[in-house]
This record gives C-alpha cells, sequence and structure tokens, in this order.
C-alpha cells in the first residue's frame, strides 16, 4: 500500500475557498498513492473556535464536494481529515449543540464512505466541549487490506478506544489531528504507544503552520506496529509517503503473539 499524509500548513489570512482550492490540488499530486489523509479541521481551522460555527458544513457541503471530487479524479481512498460538521438537518445533540467535529473517508470513486464524529473533545469546558458535541461510535475504513480504526487528535490520549477498535479487527489507525506544538512530544510519544501496545500501524497526520495564535507541532509519522517510526515529516508543511505491505501486520502478530495474553 502506497500512503501520503499531507501534513497541510496554514495561517489565518487563507480563505475557505482558497484554502480548499489548494488542498484539492495537494491531492491530485498524489496520484498513484492508494491512500491519502489530510489533518484535523483544516478547512475551519485546528484552534480557531471563533470560525467554527461560520465556516462550519454540511457531510455533503462544498468541502465534501471538492473531497469527493479529488477522491475519483486521483482514484485513491481519501480520509479528509475532519469537518466543523453543521447537519443541513438542524439536527442537535443530547447536550442541545449543532456541531460536530466529524471525518470523511471517500473511496476512489468518489463515495462517501465512512463518517467519525470525534468522540473526546479537547479544552477542558473550553473549545470542543462548549461548542461541539461528542461522537460516540466507532467508524473503520476497510481498504487494500487494511481494517483502519478512525480517531481524531485528542482521542489518541485514551487507549481504551484504541483497544475497542482492536477488539473490532483493526489492523491499523488513522488519526488526523491539529496537535501544537507544545505538546508534540507526547503526539510522538503516544502514536508509538498505540502501536506497540496494539500491534497495528498508526497512520498520524498532523497540521503545520501557525493559526489563531497557536504554532502547530507537524511530526506526522507513520509508525510500524513494533514502534518503529517509518517515516517522520518536520514541522513544515510536507507529503509524508511511504509505501508499506500491509500482510506484514497479521505476520508479526503470529511471530509475537502478545495479544493472545490478554487477560482483563
Amino acid at each position: 500500500m502506497r500512503i501520503c499524509l499531507i501534513q497541510l500548513a496554514y495561517d489565518d489570512n487563507e480563505s475557505l475557498t482558497a484554502r480548499t482550492r489548494r488542498v484539492v490540488g495537494l491531492i491530485r499530486e498524489q496520484a498513484g498513492a492508494d491512500l491519502v489523509v489530510l489533518p484535523e479541521l483544516w478547512s475551519a481551522g485546528g484552534f480557531a473556535y471563533r470560525e467554527w460555527p461560520q465556516r462550519s458544513q454540511d457531510v455533503a457541503g462544498e468541502v465534501a464536494q471538492a473531497l469527493a471530487a479529488a477522491a475519483a479524479d486521483t482514484k485513491v481512498w481519501l480520509h479528509g481529515g475532519s469537518i466543523a460538521e453543521h447537519p443541513a438537518s438542524g439536527e442537535a445533540g443530547p447536550e442541545g449543540k449543532s456541531l460536530w467535529n466529524t471525518s470523511l473517508v471517500f473511496s476512489p470513486s468518489g463515495e462517501l464512505l465512512a463518517t467519525y464524529r470525534k468522540i473526546h473533545r479537547f479544552g477542558f469546558a473550553g473549545g470542543e466541549p462548549k461548542l461541539m458535541e461528542a461522537g460516540t461510535d466507532l467508524v473503520f475504513l476497510d481498504a487494500e487490506g487494511l481494517r483502519a480504526g478512525l480517531s481524531t487528535c485528542y482521542d489518541l490520549r485514551f487507549p481504551e478506544l484504541y483497544r475497542a477498535q482492536l477488539d473490532q479487527g483493526a489492523t491499523a489507525f488513522v488519526i488526523p489531528a491539529a496537535w501544537p506544538m507544545a505538546r508534540v512530544d507526547a503526539w510522538q510519544l503516544l502514536l508509538r504507544a498505540r502501536a506497540v501496545e496494539n500491534q497495528c500501524l498508526v497512520l498520524g497526520c498532523n497540521t503545520a503552520g501557525t493559526h489563531a495564535g497557536t504554532q502547530m507541532g507537524g511530526h506526522s509519522a507513520v509508525v510500524a506496529p513494533t514502534g518503529e517510526v517509518l517515516a517522520e515529516a518536520g514541522d513544515e508543511q510536507e507529503m509524508l509517503r511511504v509505501d508499506y505491505d500491509v500482510t506484514s501486520i497479521g505476520q508479526f502478530r503470529a511471530d509475537f503473539p502478545v495479544l493472545a495474553d490478554r487477560r482483563l
């Protein structure tokens, strides 16, 4: 499988239209890849809380349509990062809010295959918990021999989520993020931990640049089930590309069957 993580950089000066056009161009440059991944909330701004309501869209909105077309044109499985989702129906969640942090996954034909609403909201009563509802469902992408559990950024700090995905057959985790530079060491450590403890391939696609006064951490990475970092980006915009034999996951688990010794 040929994997590309688009570690997108952006600031506060770029319009949503211009950013979407630029992202679509970057996706189309990845022709020949099998799976392309974008970061969390790239269209709304990961830390640009005030912009979320006005930049929110439905899962069939303009951003989703542009991503679907790019996936179909490039013939890739596309994890489009996440959007600030405001359903066209006006749906509200149990807390009375109508925004979700929602990941979008498209097939090589441009079909919207999966949506994942972020379960763990970052902000300690501000930011996401104040403005957004929490998701509740485990969601997977089955493609090219991988069963990839979907999660987003702050989810990475909660290992029980990944155990639950493992118990439903996950062999990989795809994790778009807007993780800040101030805590990038934790990002790097937790990506490796989730890989090692679950014997899963981990694809962590972070954001670069500075927006809303926050410097983003970059350091997107592809981590093997052994914990080996197969490739890691720096802190600027970068296309991280890796060719990976997905059959090696099952072979490694057979050779080192640690998961069979679980007791709890």
